[in-house]
């Protein structure tokens, strides 16, 4: 199957781009209930993007990828329908809930797992297709050989990114904004944190890094070289990342995909020139490379020189002159080589921040000079040449010939892309001309016209098949051109030219229209379907019943003061997972019930871990879809779900729950107010609410450790400095947010305040909440120890929340937040669509 070229839309001008660049489905989202919530379209918009788009025979795929929240889902399954009764050829759906709604709804819609349900392995896939999903977008973590081992082990639709911005969490993992702004990156608010310069503090003290101060902004996807081995992988669809990209962008990267698609799955080798690579890079590059997809190298992913969009290097400042500069040209850019016209930027992060304001602005002239240099020249004022020193690379920002190049794709004076008809005449003396259009690809597609008049025979010369093919292939405004024609006359009819064009005009009009009808579509009532899939749960009486206490731990002096503090259960999360069985039995031997955290990530090389949690005999806080896809059916005392299931709202917790969970922790993208009212809605013993934490911010596959601590590319060759140190991202607020790394070498970054809900517990209490956990990251043993004496004390009626919230806020290293719980003002309020 030769995979779909798959483009991203943030508007009109760059649909159109992909259009005519040749893709074959295009991504798009709304004004909400869409992870990129600053473009798209309206719903009053989508039938006529769905009629543009299958017109030109190219499939609308519409992204409805948040979390969605309880208030919101009947107003969702509405705005779900009408996007079906538009035509949309697919839904993109993070929400669990939402996918199995879908489902029930507008059956006839295929429903595709986003990025963000955080899939990478068959287990993940198998459980996404009981969801309803026919098809899932895998993480970008993944490699080549482990996308082909999940191939190798499902049925269900496969599509991968193969271009573009890549998040250095996990998708559907990442609670910085929400953390840092009340903002959250799956409600499509992300505030892009990863992109800030961080210093590196190791066992406490600053570790110098040079110009490496972006120390989690990855380089962007560039996977075109690698395209003959992908189309060998039976994915369905090639993912361009980019829906807040511009058209020129879009139209140089489908058109670059389009033309490798083609060539790989043709078996010819790829044409792509090095000046057609440099134009990829001018579009939009933060340093492009195909990174996970070749295998992990931690050097490679992250060069933490810059956070954005620099254009090609084109040069090196050599000297600085009175008025101009002395450049060393880069021969990499050769093919493009630097011209008057081009807007440059000085890059200085060598020696200065690039947070700093930079210099640069277009080149007036370029002169040769001695040493194979050149002499860069500016208008004036223009540059400061004060700001610049030798050694500051160069950068072209814009370039006149890009934006002349792609004008034919952005600002066509005719349909580029173009669909086969094949027209079938029949031209008979005394009766009328007879001409159906068939669609050349889609042969159901046809049209008949016919002229208003019986023919007349011609008096000279007839209408001959060679007029007709000329006069019918006259389609230029027009998305086809004449793939054949079929000829049957009698006699010698005579046809005008007008006629003809009158003809052609009318069934192009009416095949155009016939193609961009939205398919009829049986809708259910949203209401009634979503009433019968929030099932009534009468739960225990818990509001008499008394709080419960969970810890979790990281090390093993958090577990000693935890085992003291006696709680009614403790959670291990530790860094090596085989070292846990003498951890396990001693809190067991304390008569407490033992528990251990999975990894949130499960790959298709990782089924040890699979093993080795099922022979420990304990309960596992599951925190991916994969691990519990495969424990479920395991002789495993109990599973409780974690956050990072990401249950949202009352249909994906019932999910979760149906899949054998004894308890579920909602995702932290719900304030405190809606974990009381999902508790109200569902059962609240069978939700456990974690009162205090270091919110985990970000989840990555990317290793700091390795990076910055060592010269390897990944876990064989780095020397573990994970287990020797301990690390910390201090931002430009001066906060100090631990890194830990897990059993898979994935790193998490936690925030450097805890979290707590010393506000919110009597309101919890009164919901029937009663399973509180509390997690430690980097505290010692007498801090866990006095933050567990006061949430007891709390808890029992001895010391009241606002007393707990004070003594929290004075003996925590860097201070207290409500974050997440916060419950701001109209949260509750579905912005207009």
């Amino acid at each position: 199957m030769k995979p779909e070229v798959m483009s991203p839309a943030g508007y009109w001008p760059q649909l159109q781009a992909a259009i005519e660049a040749g893709a074959d489905a295009v991504y798009f989202g709304l004004k909400h209930f869409s992870a990129r919530a600053k473009v798209g379209f309206t719903l009053e918009e989508l039938p006529e993007v769905m009629r543009t788009l299958h017109q030109r025979r190219v499939k609308g795929y519409l992204t409805f990828n948040t979390l969605m929240f309880d208030h919101e889902l009947l107003q969702a399954a509405r705005v779900a329908l009408a996007i079906a009764e538009a035509g949309a050829d697919a839904f993109i759906v993070q929400d669990v809930g939402m996918a199995r709604l879908l489902h029930q709804l507008v059956p006839e819609i295929e429903v595709h797992g986003s990025t963000q349900m955080s899939i990478t392995s068959a287990e993940g896939v198998e459980l996404a297709r009981q969801f309803g999903v026919s098809r899932v977008v895998l993480a970008r973590e993944l490699s080549l050989k482990e996308i082909a081992a999940i191939r190798a082990a499902t049925t269900l639709e496969l599509e991968m990114f193969v271009h573009g911005a890549l998040c250095v969490s996990y998708s559907g993992q990442c609670f910085s904004s929400e953390a840092w702004g009340g903002r959250s990156a799956n409600r499509g608010q992300c505030a892009q944190a990863c992109r800030l310069p961080y210093d590196l503090l190791v066992d406490g003290t600053p570790r110098p890094l040079g110009e490496a101060r972006y120390l989690l902004s990855p380089g962007d996807l560039y996977a075109l070289h690698e395209m003959p081995a992908i189309v060998q992988l039976g994915v369905s669809a090639l993912k361009i990342e980019g829906r807040y990209k511009d058209a020129a962008y879009v139209a140089l990267t489908t058109a670059a995909y389009r033309k490798a698609v083609d060539e790989a799955w043709a078996g010819l080798p790829l044409s792509i020139t090095p000046y057609e690579e440099l134009q990829l890079t001018q579009v939009y590059s933060r340093g492009m490379g195909p990174y996970f997809l070749t295998g992990t190298d931690h050097q490679a992913v992250v060069r933490g020189r810059a956070p954005r969009h620099r254009g090609v290097l084109v040069a090196r400042v050599a000297k600085v002159l009175t008025e101009s500069i002395l450049a060393e040209l880069d021969p990499a850019a050769a093919a493009s080589p630097l011209k008057p016209g081009d807007g440059i930027v000085f890059d200085a992060a060598a020696w200065r921040s690039p947070e700093e304001p930079e210099e640069g602005g277009r080149v007036y002239h370029v002169y040769p000079a001695l040493h194979g240099l050149v002499e860069l020249e500016f208008g004036y004022d223009a540059v400061d040449l004060r700001r610049i020193r030798p050694g500051d690379l160069i950068w072209r920002t814009l370039d006149p010939d890009l934006e002349r190049a792609v004008r034919p794709l952005t600002q066509p004076a005719s349909p580029v892309r173009r669909q086969p008809v094949v027209v079938h005449a029949v031209a008979q003396v005394g009766e009328p001309l007879v001409l159906t259009w068939q669609h050349g690809e889609l042969p159901a597609l046809r049209v008949t016209v016919r002229s208003p008049e019986p023919l007349a025979a011609a008096e000279r010369r007839g209408l001959t098949e060679a007029l007709l093919h000329e006069q019918l292939g006259r389609l230029g405004t027009t998305p086809y051109y004449l793939a054949a024609l079929n000829y049957v006359a009698e006699g010698n009819p005579f046809v005008p030219n007008s006629l003809l064009n009158q003809l052609r005009r009318e069934a192009t009009d009416l095949l155009a229209d016939l193609q961009g009808q939205p398919a009829p579509i049986r809708g259910g009532d949203p209401a009634a379907v979503l009433a019968q899939m929030v099932s009534s749960r009468p739960g225990l009486d818990t509001a008499v019943a008394p709080p419960t206490l969970h810890l979790l731990v990281r090390t093993p002096e958090q577990l000693e003061a935890a085992l003291a503090a006696r709680p009614a259960s403790i959670t291990l999360d530790y860094l090596e997972l085989y070292g846990l069985r003498p951890a396990v039995e001693q809190v067991q031997a304390a008569g407490i019930e033992a528990r251990v955290a999975s990894p949130r990530v499960l790959k298709p090389d990782e089924q040890r871990i699979v093993h080795f949690l099922r022979k420990l005999d304990c309960t596992i806080l599951v925190r991916s879809t994969g691990l519990l896809h495969a424990l479920r059916e395991a002789a495993i005392p109990r599973l409780v779900g974690d956050f990072s299931l990401n249950a949202a709202n009352i249909l994906t917790a019932q999910t979760m729950l149906e899949l054998g969970l004894a308890r579920l922790t909602p995702t932290y993208d719900l304030n405190a107010d809606q974990i009381a009212k999902l508790a109200a809605a569902l059962d609240a013993d069978l939700l456990e609410i974690v009162a205090y934490q270091h919110l985990p911010i970000f989840h990555t596959e990317h290793c700091v450790f390795c990076r910055f601590l060592s010269t390897g590319t990944n876990y064989k060759d780095c020397g573990h400095p994970c287990e020797k140190h301990r690390l910390a991202l201090r931002d430009q607020q001066g906060r100090a947010h631990p890194v830990m790394a897990d059993v898979g070498c994935r790193n998490t970054v936690f925030n450097a305040e805890a979290q707590e809900a010393s506000r919110h517990l009597a309101a919890w209490r009164a919901a029937g909440l009663r399973h509180f956990r509390l997690e430690f990251v980097h505290e010692r043993g007498e801090e866990v120890a006095r933050v567990t004496d006061l949430f007891q004390a709390t808890l029992a009626g001895t010391m009241t929340p606002a007393e707990l919230g004070r003594h929290l806020q004075q003996i925590t290293a860097q201070g207290t937040t409500e974050g997440s719980l916060f419950v701001p003002d109209g949260y509750a309020t579905i912005p207009l669509m």
